[in-house]
């Protein structure tokens, strides 16, 4: 594995943690059940692949870049919404958890081409 890669997924590590961390530090109202399924809600941007690779790349990615729970994070703080703001660090969380794992941002030849190269089974 490249240098750059084991780099990037050592920031995932630490952007996951500082998710958790910040949700954990917010949180008074959701459940731990209901965190559970926040977290994993991102994933629904997989049915973007119904509608072809390139369709799915710009789903799963618009949906799996840091910004966007950065952004929630920052609208609930901003707005006074507790609640948005610990659903943008869970998703940030989730965010940083796939690129841990190396699930990176998908390229638009296909569910298994990732800036952080290939997944799954090797051909």
């Amino acid at each position: 594995m490249p240098q750059a890669i084991k780099w990037q997924r050592a920031e995932a590590a630490i952007i996951f943690a500082a998710g958790l961390l910040l949700f954990w530090h917010w949180n008074d109202s959701l459940s731990w059940w209901a965190a559970l399924l926040i977290f994993f809600v991102p994933d629904l941007s997989f049915f973007g692949y119904l509608f072809g690779p390139k369709a799915g790349a710009v789903a799963y990615n618009a949906i799996h870049v840091y910004a966007a729970g950065a952004a929630l994070m920052a609208l609930g703080l901003c707005l006074s919404v507790p609640t948005l703001a610990v659903i943008g660090a869970l998703w940030l969380a989730h965010s940083g958890f796939d690129r841990m794992l190396g699930y990176g941002l998908k390229l638009p030849d296909g569910f298994s081409s990732t800036h952080l190269g290939r997944i799954g089974k090797k051909d």
